[in-house]
This record gives structure tokens, C-alpha cells and sequence, in this order.
């Protein structure tokens, strides 16, 4: 009866830590951290109660000493819910999250204001305005000057026009110059994988011609064909990663490589090309030299027609391969978010 006490007891403390209880906030900014002085506190916490009387969108800022076993994000929407920021119907809530210990923030956004105050505004607003000012050591600053961004996107559309468009303009110069060094890095591979097939495929084309000539036994030249056939398939993987990364960009849904596996006579006809297009060539360069006439032989070479066209190129192995105090006080208006907003550290 006492295990069963004690271990009931155990269910009970659990629940009840799993039910966090964070801080009900009493006024537009709370400082539990102690990061700004007293006169900051009541000059941040008067602008914030005029903007919620002008504007009824309600905005906090707290601080706290750290995280614990939690993150920032999890927190920042449970405090934010909680307290039901901003207007209930209207979810016109922000919330700036500061914790010191963690060197970790968030601007928390309601789901009213999360098509003015979007996750790249408050990421560019903490990356650029917050964090510098924290490096520094300035965090009242650093909140001080996010908050006026915050209130004037909020007041001025646009103030918060011109944001957004130099967002976008920084995104498309950064998706720009990403694609360069991607195009270069795939050209690389491509050329690569190119010059390698080249090789690998001559020498195919090298053991048809043999074989057509005599010099080349059809037993031993098929085994060569094979093992070269191999290696000309690896170099194309240089060749065809490249277009499967270009095409999971463009096309996410569909997975270029796995196509030709999904029916599987699709490999054996694209063989025939392959061989096909090398046997060709080699009995045009055979007719066109004239040197010599057709000729076959099942088993035997020519061990000096092999050693001097083979004997290097590695047609037969895997060669090719490569090595290596306030004077406002707040009141939660019942409004909700969904975890819009954005955190960064520092």
C-alpha cells in the first residue's frame, strides 16, 4: 500500500512540473533578469502601454535569468499563451523573450500581426538590430531599438514595404550567389565525371574495334566490355548527381534517379545505345583507316595489339576510379500565437 502511495505520489509531482507555470505578468515590461536599470524599465514600459492605447495591439518584453531544461521557442509561446497576449478575436500580440544566461532571444508574434511582423521581419530585426547591441553588452538597447522598429512597421505600412522589399532584394542577391558556387561545384563534378567517361568509352569503343579486326578474342573482349562498361557507369555518377540535385530543386516531388529503376526494361534499352553507338564507331574507324580487314576470332589475341592498346588503360579494372516600477500596468487581452516570430543567439 505504501509503494503504491509513494509511487502515485511520483505520477503526481511529475504532472504537476510537466504543467509549466511561467510568469503572470503584471506590467508591459518585466525585467526578472535585472539587465536594465529602473528608468529604462519605466520609459519602455510607458511606450508600450501608449502603443496598446493607440493601437490596442499589445507588445511585451521580459527578461528572465535562463531556460532551464526548456527552449526559447517553446517558452516564449507558453508565456505568450498564457498571458494571452493581444486581443482576444484580434490575436494582436508581441512578445520579445530575453534570456540572459542562454544568450538566446525571441520575438514571439500573434496570429493577428504575423502578415505584417513575418518570421523573415523579426529574423532580420533580431539579426541586425538585437544581437550586435548584445555583443556589445547593451541588451536595453538592443531591445529598445527592436521594439522602436516593431511600433513604427506597425504605425508606418510604408516603413514596413520598405523592410520587406530590402528582405527580398538581399534574399535574391544571396539565392543568386548561391546558385554561382552551386553551378561551379556541379560544373566541376560534370567535367569530372566527363572526362572519365570519355576515357572509359574510348577504350569500349577500342575493344570493338579489336574484336572486329581479329586481334581481340569475342570471349575475352565481352569480358573487357563488361568490366569497362562498369567503369564508365561510375564516371557517369559525376555526370548524373549534378541533374538529380538540379532536379530535386526544381522538383521536389519527383525523384529523377529512381525513374529508371521503376521499370526496369528501361535499363536493358538504354544499354543497347550505349554498346551499340561504340560498336558503330569502331567498325566506321575500322572501314575508314582501311588498314585492316574484318576479321573475328572467338578466343585468341594478338598479345602485342593488347599490350600496347590495354596494357595502360585500364579497360579491364576499376582504374578509373578516384582516390581520395512602471507607470502602465498590462492585462492579457486573451489573444493566442502559433509560434510565428523568430529567435536568435548570440
Amino acid at each position: 500500500m505504501l509503494k503504491k502511495t509513494f509511487f502515485l505520489f511520483l505520477l503526481v509531482s511529475f504532472y504537476s512540473n510537466a504543467q509549466q507555470q511561467f510568469y503572470e505578468l503584471r506590467d508591459y515590461v518585466t525585467d526578472s533578469a535585472d539587465v536594465f536599470t529602473p528608468d529604462q524599465v519605466l520609459d519602455l514600459n510607458q511606450r508600450l502601454s501608449d502603443f496598446e492605447e493607440k493601437t490596442t495591439n499589445q507588445f511585451v518584453v521580459v527578461t528572465i535569468e535562463e531556460l532551464g531544461f526548456d527552449t526559447i521557442e517553446s517558452y516564449a509561446n507558453g508565456l505568450f499563451n498564457q498571458n494571452g497576449i493581444g486581443q482576444k478575436g484580434k490575436d494582436n500580440g508581441l512578445l520579445i523573450l530575453f534570456s540572459e544566461s542562454d544568450r538566446e532571444v525571441r520575438i514571439e508574434v500573434g496570429y493577428g500581426l504575423e502578415p505584417y511582423i513575418t518570421d523573415a521581419v523579426a529574423s532580420r530585426i533580431i539579426r541586425n538590430t538585437m544581437i550586435p547591441n548584445f555583443k556589445e553588452g547593451d541588451y536595453f538597447k538592443g531591445v529598445n531599438e527592436a521594439s522602436n522598429q516593431l511600433i513604427q512597421f506597425l504605425n508606418d505600412p510604408d516603413a514596413l514595404a520598405e523592410f520587406k522589399q530590402e528582405i527580398e532584394d538581399d534574399g535574391k542577391k544571396g539565392q543568386f550567389i548561391s546558385y554561382v558556387f552551386m553551378g561551379i561545384f556541379l560544373l566541376i563534378f560534370i567535367s569530372v565525371g566527363g572526362f572519365f567517361f570519355f576515357k572509359t568509352y574510348k577504350n569500349i569503343i577500342e575493344v570493338f574495334r579489336g574484336i572486329f579486326m581479329g586481334k581481340l578474342g569475342v570471349v575475352p573482349g565481352l569480358f573487357m566490355l563488361i568490366a569497362g562498361s562498369f567503369s564508365s557507369v561510375f564516371s557517369l555518377v559525376f555526370v548524373i548527381v549534378p541533374l538529380v540535385v538540379v532536379s530535386s530543386i526544381y522538383e521536389p516531388d519527383r525523384v529523377l534517379l529512381a525513374e529508371p529503376f521503376d521499370e526496369p526494361s528501361v535499363l536493358f534499352w538504354l544499354l543497347v545505345p550505349f554498346f551499340g553507338i561504340a560498336a558503330i564507331i569502331a567498325f566506321v574507324k575500322l572501314k575508314i583507316s582501311g588498314k585492316e580487314d574484318l576479321s573475328i576470332s572467338w578466343l585468341k589475341n594478338d598479345e602485342t595489339y593488347y599490350r600496347k592498346t590495354f596494357s595502360s588503360s585500364g579497360t579491364h579494372s576499376f582504374s578509373s576510379g578516384s582516390s581520395g516600477g512602471s507607470s502602465g500596468s498590462f492585462s492579457g487581452g486573451g489573444g493566442s500565437s502559433g509560434g510565428g516570430g523568430a529567435s536568435g543567439s548570440w
